[in-house]
């Protein structure tokens, strides 16, 4: 049997992320949650739904609107599930609003995290969470990554990110284990106290996963089957540039890179391609939902210099983006801060397959991104976030139904905050989705 063409892949699924095993509470439920997939199918290959849809990243903004601290909510699993049961059943949003994308509090107390800080643990109860950015790869360490990643991650990367795994660099190279006389010596470090008190840790943390994944599980599976609300985000890769600047490196430290280095880094790039790919294909594969979420955070305007980007940033992205189309996945770009510099350099990119992809904006200038890539990719975004904080209703509506006015008569348009929503009034979290249901009926 000849192999799924990327279009067959594409098809089949979206078939099955409509026909999901769903006891739906009533069959209102099921044909709004069919409404809506087929409302997403069709914005992606940019036409024109039935209207514009409506995508919202949470934040914190779901605990705050529940009135409970983000604290309680990463501490307390059953304050969490109570916040977004409460969030989906307000505002109905056009996909499932995830308590899978806040993070539990007690699993990153088990492994003493050190890449972020979060709400009680270095950051204000009522906080956001917050990246450290420390250089959690050294700068001579770029061999050990493109040689063997995953040994790097294991022996390297994860006993600095996680102090509480620091036991594992006592291990060697699992590939040691080749012959029978070898495995015996190896299996020392395994036993040796930090060691074993890594594995512990990893034990313990694997329970803590599984208790809060329970609780994530039953509370979206509630929304869907109540409400209709599909679930949007089948999991998560990054830019290899973002993976090396955000995880592995830091800011200052890439920067300095693509000067002192650039051929490694231009190499680790290459070599994380695969492994972003490979991931997102995992992940949506698993949860049987065709995006695969990328937010993009170095490419930024400013960030570097356009022939940077062009050199260091966009290849390996355009590589792992072209990955997922092939498996049939819609990757769903959410591209932080500005990019007006940019939009010009991918706009319509011939090796980029038409009404294959989702790119939501921040700060970019819609108009020219309707100019440059009409035709080309579904896009949305823009409503800024002071608007949503600080503005009314009124001046939300208003601003949405403009927007809606400039580039989505064509299709291929999603209205969509420009940013992770954590501070926003009902009232206006209202006036952005009405504005869909009333005005942005094709």
């Amino acid at each position: 049997m000849a192999p799924l063409t990327r279009e067959q892949k594409f098809e089949a699924r979206f078939a099955e992320w409509a026909a999901q095993p769903i006891q739906f509470a009533t069959l209102e439920a099921e044909a709004a949650y069919k409404e809506r997939v087929q409302m997403w199918k069709d914005v992606i290959r940019l036409k024109k739904p039935v209207r514009v849809p409506f995508l919202m990243l949470p934040g914190i903004h779901p605990f705050l609107h529940a009135g409970i601290t983000t604290e309680e909510g990463m501490y307390d699993y059953e304050k969490m599930s109570a916040a977004f049961k409460k969030y989906n059943e307000e505002f109905r949003t056009d996909t499932v609003v995830s308590c899978g994308m806040v993070g539990s509090g007690p699993l990153f107390d088990i492994l003493d995290y050190k890449l972020y800080q979060w709400p009680g643990r270095g950051v204000a109860p009522t906080a956001s969470y917050q990246a450290l950015e420390g250089e959690f790869m050294k700068d001579d360490e770029y061999d050990l990554l493109i040689n063997d990643p995953t040994d790097f991650f294991m022996r390297y990367y994860l006993p600095r990110v996680f102090n509480a795994l620091a036991g594992w660099a006592t291990l060697g190279p699992l590939t040691d284990i080749t012959e029978l006389p070898f495995t015996g010596p190896y299996m020392i470090g395994a036993g040796l106290p930090p060691a074993v008190k890594a594995w512990e840790t990893m034990l313990e943390a694997g329970r803590e996963a599984l208790k809060w994944a329970s609780f994530v599980g039953a509370t979206d599976g509630y929304s869907i089957a109540t409400f209709g609300l599909p679930a949007f985000i089948g999991g998560a890769c990054k830019a290899p540039f973002d993976t090396l600047g955000d995880t592995l490196r830091g800011t200052r430290a890439i920067m300095l890179d693509k000067f002192r280095q650039p051929k490694k880094v231009l190499a680790a790039m290459e070599r994380l391609v695969p492994l972003a790919i490979a991931s997102g294909v995992r992940q949506a594969t698993a949860a049987k939902v065709p995006f695969i979420f990328i937010p993009l955070h170095k490419g930024a305007d400013g960030f570097m210099s356009d022939k940077d980007f062009k050199t260091f940033y966009w290849p390996t992205l355009k590589a792992v983006i072209i990955g997922l189309i092939n498996e049939g996945i819609v990757p769903y770009l959410f591209v932080e801060g500005g990019y007006n510099q940019r939009i010009e350099v991918i706009a319509q990119d011939p090796d980029i397959p038409v009404g294959s992809t989702l790119w939501i904006f921040d700060k970019t200038d819609m108009n020219e991104v309707k100019r440059l890539w009409g035709g080309w990719a579904c896009f949305g975004g823009n409503v800024p976030a002071s608007l949503l904080s600080t503005g009314s209703a009124k001046d939300v509506r208003a601003y949405c139904e403009r927007l809606i006015d400039a580039v989505a008569r064509d299709g291929g348009f999603v209205l969509a905050p420009g940013a992770v929503v954590d501070h926003c009034t009902a009232e206006n979290m209202h006036a952005m989705i009405d504005t869909c249901h009333e005005y942005g009926i094709y």
